[in-house]
């Protein structure tokens, strides 16, 4: 057993502690607290050799360990005072430490990057599976008849930490267990209902779904995680239909972007990584979808009609259709302007557009809107209207802000944020005063 193995192990055994938490209540923080001072008065030895990071060998303490130990500690104080469900501190804590010796098993056979991330997604699922069902026993609850939610909290739990570990470090797992603990709380509150063969589904679509992506080169391993994630929650959340829409973004998205991409490179307006799509791209055109899937979700907790954040969603989609066709399909054209001075420009210009580029972003819009026409009987002819008005509005935000803030001030995620937010704002906006 090498060396990495072993302290994974280490740390599983450690994460362990957590199903005591129903039984004990507050004094699982104890604890956990306990394991965290006592790891700061370790120094040397075989407990020390045990659970050593490198960082904690130059640094002569196990700081890794009473980091880990800590945010559980809070994780228990959260369930024990602030009403975080016991199953969801399990859950959050075992997601860590199993999923982490997954990996490092896998990584043991020298299994590819792909393999490493599976590994710790499909080890973390199982842990916080069984974790959970452990802890409701304990308090009494019938597991059987919400298996489901269970295995929904298990499998968002551990794609979120899959994604987080992929764009991380190991010395940042506190970080990976308290999001965890916290969209888990969330989804906890939102009491989803979810059935057997809906998570079913939603599993076997999301793993596919990012195989694919990775497969194909059209995201990046952190990317693949992004979508994978968004995937399971929009299924879930939302249902197949806003899946649909969200999908066929990222099919003809990325095929956009290998549309003449050696040609495009050579232009500087290619995306890098062979056009393979990192988290912050994904997130930068997708999180706002994402936000109105899970206020869908809790639409019975706001005084708004569920129907206004279908349209906020398409809204949001159509604008990150938009705005991919209009910078790919255009980036291979000629004689680009400026949005906001009309005057001719270098090819890659923030803000730059072509009457190319402008057609095939109203007709990527157009494209969403009709799906979601198709797909949601509440759209309709009228809404197929004000979803491409809302994408291609929220184009248009996008170059004015290139033109204006981007560089300098803002980054391009943060550039394709506000226009998807735009888009969505424009969306939600028209479908009230002309659907409701």
């Amino acid at each position: 057993m090498t060396t990495r193995v072993r302290r994974a192990v280490a740390y599983a055994a450690v994460s362990t502690l957590a199903l005591v938490a129903p039984s004990l209540g507050a004094a699982s923080a104890i604890a956990f607290g306990a394991v965290a001072v006592g790891a700061l008065s370790v120094t040397d030895g075989p407990m020390f050799e045990l659970f050593a990071r490198p960082a904690d060998r130059q640094e002569g303490r196990l700081h890794g360990l009473a980091a880990f130990a800590f945010a559980a500690t809070g994780i228990a104080l959260l369930a024990s005072f602030a009403g975080l469900p016991s199953h969801v501190f399990v859950a959050s804590v075992l997601v860590v430490g199993y999923g982490n010796l997954a990996q490092q098993l896998a990584w043991k056979f020298d299994a590819e990057p792909i393999l490493r991330t599976g590994a710790f997604v499909t080890g973390a699922i199982v842990a916080a599976v069984g974790g959970q069902a452990i802890a409701l026993r304990i308090e009494g609850t019938p597991v059987a008849p919400i298996l489901p939610e269970i295995v929904f909290l298990a499998s968002s739990g551990a794609l979120l930490a899959g994604l987080l570990r992929s764009v991380l470090f190991a010395r940042d797992d506190p970080l990976v267990m308290l999001s965890v603990a916290f969209l888990l709380w969330l989804f906890a509150d939102l009491t989803v209902m979810v059935t057997v063969d809906g998570i079913a589904v939603a599993i076997a679509v999301t793993a596919l779904f990012g195989y694919v992506s990775w497969a194909l080169d059209a995201a990046s391993i952190p990317g693949m995680m992004t979508g994978a994630l968004l995937a399971m929650l929009t299924i879930v959340l939302g249902g197949y239909g806003w899946f649909a829409v969200l999908i066929a973004f990222f099919a003809v998205g990325s095929l956009s972007t290998k549309f003449r991409y050696d040609e495009k490179k050579a232009r500087g307006v290619a995306e890098d990584n062979e056009g393979a799509r990192g988290s912050g791209n994904v997130l930068g055109n997708a999180a706002v979808a994402l936000v109105a899937v899970l206020a869908y979700a809790a639409r019975a907790k706001f005084p708004i009609p569920g129907d206004i954040f279908l349209f906020a969603f398409a809204g949001s989609i159509a604008t990150a259709m938009s705005d991919t066709l209009s910078s790919e399909i255009g980036g291979v054209f000629d004689k680009p302007r400026l949005i906001t001075t009309l005057e001719r420009v270098e090819p890659g210009t923030d803000g730059a557009v072509t009457w190319q580029g402008e057609l095939a972003g109203v007709v990527g819009a157009a494209v969403v809107a009709v799906i979601a026409g198709l797909l949601f009987e509440s759209v309709g002819v009228v809404g197929v209207v004000v979803v491409t008005l809302a994408g291609t509005g929220g184009m248009t935000m996008d170059s004015l802000l290139g033109a204006t803030v981007e560089g300098e001030r803002l980054g391009n995620q943060s550039v394709n944020f506000l226009a998807t937010l735009s888009g969505a704002l424009v969306g939600a906006g028209l479908a009230v005063v002309v659907l409701v």
